[in-house]
């Protein structure tokens, strides 16, 4: 039998301004297409983005689930250290990914009840912490699913043809960067943290089943529309200071098990992209590597700036998550994890230059 407190924290498994001036944001972007090879004649009108808690800029706010962070000690270094739902101490990937093209200084979260019109025209956020490929996932985190994240997308749609036009909205969706992070929670908690899905697959065939989930997802997103989609791989999940405690022995190692599954994954993923974007008429399907560096910044710390990695900031950094994380360290800038399973903006904001400045010519 688990304890409450494992109990809790498996629940929580289930889901892993400063405004700049036009001058500011124009020598901004100029300066990011000169470094990331952006092609003159091309523009990024837009981010839109799907996914779980790695990149959710608060749409779990006003769900009734434990799968939510909009109170602190998250968001301490947010602006103001506001606690927004962001699952971090300060800004997540998709606010540093338009920060960087130079097109807005945060993406906001769709479901956000103080979502402005003209927000909408330059992107929103439709991830929801806890979710996944697989529906189960969702359906156990009491999150939004990736069909229902697709959903929301279509009534985006209608309420961009309202604001701008219908030529303009499909132009609009033709040239957006859409990024899809997501996969963790399928593997760390629906496969191997309960029997619903272990008893009937082997990791390698689950692993075809999320992207059976996965291929007819982005082929509904290209049917909208969209034609520049990233999509992320699995981080290795076994060093995640959450599963060191759990199930990386008295040593605290990384578990070998999960960081191979996540490895079986990444590479069915990688092949299934190159063979649907070939299908996918106009599309730029990119598959994104988040399993490599974030390992080597894990497993050589002071090479990037960090002092800590097998713990997060938040707590003894072992085990808490969402509202297990009670207090944080004086110093979140020595740590690359935030709380046991989320990175600090510090270590966010390192990979998301690095992955832009890799991928970023590829969408075009």
């Amino acid at each position: 039998m688990f304890s409450a407190l494992s109990m809790k924290f498996f629940s929580f498994e289930r889901h892993t301004f400063l405004v700049l001036s036009s001058v500011g944001y124009a020598l901004l972007l100029s300066n990011v297409q000169a470094d990331m090879s952006v092609p003159r004649n091309k523009s990024i009108p837009a981010v839109i983005v799907f996914g779980d808690s790695i990149v959710d800029t608060g749409n779990n706010n006003g769900l009734t689930t434990i799968g939510k962070v909009n109170y602190p000690p998250y968001g301490k270094d947010f602006m103001g250290g506001k606690p927004t739902g962001r699952f971090s101490n300060g800004k997540v990937p998709p606010d540093l990914i338009v920060e960087e093209l130079g097109i807005k200084e945060l993406l906001p979260a769709y479901l956000d009840p103080t979502l402005q019109a003209e927000y909408l025209i330059t992107g929103v956020n439709f991830a929801s912490g806890g979710a996944g490929y697989d529906p189960l996932t969702s359906e156990i985190a009491n999150v939004i699913s990736l069909s229902g994240q697709l959903e929301l997308f279509k009534e985006y749609i209608v309420k961009l043809k309202e604001i701008v036009g219908d030529d303009r909205k499909n132009e609009i969706l033709a040239n957006s960067l859409y990024i899809l992070v997501i996969g963790s929670n399928d593997i760390t908690n629906t496969y191997f943290s309960t029997p619903l899905r272990k008893s009937y697959y082997d990791i390698s065939s689950y692993a075809d089943c999320l992207l059976n989930y996965g291929s007819s997802f982005l082929k509904d997103l290209h049917e909208l529309g969209a034609r520049r989609i990233g999509v992320f791989g699995i981080p290795p999940i076994g060093c995640l200071p959450s599963q060191r405690t759990l199930k990386g022995g008295k040593e605290r190692q990384c578990v070998d098990y999960l960081n191979q599954a996540a490895q079986l994954f990444n590479s069915k993923l990688a092949a299934d992209l190159s063979s649907l974007g070939n299908k996918l008429s106009n599309s730029r399907l990119v598959y994104v590597d988040i399993y490599n560096l974030p390992l080597d910044v894990i497993n050589n710390p002071q090479k990037y700036g960090f002092k800590i990695a097998d713990k997060g900031c938040c707590g003894t950094g072992q085990i808490e998550v969402a509202e297990l994380c009670r207090f944080a360290c004086s110093s979140d800038s020595d740590y690359v994890f935030w709380d046991s399973f989320h990175l600090t903006e510090k270590a966010y904001r390192l990979l998301v230059h690095k992955i832009l400045v890799q991928h970023l010519s590829s969408f075009f």
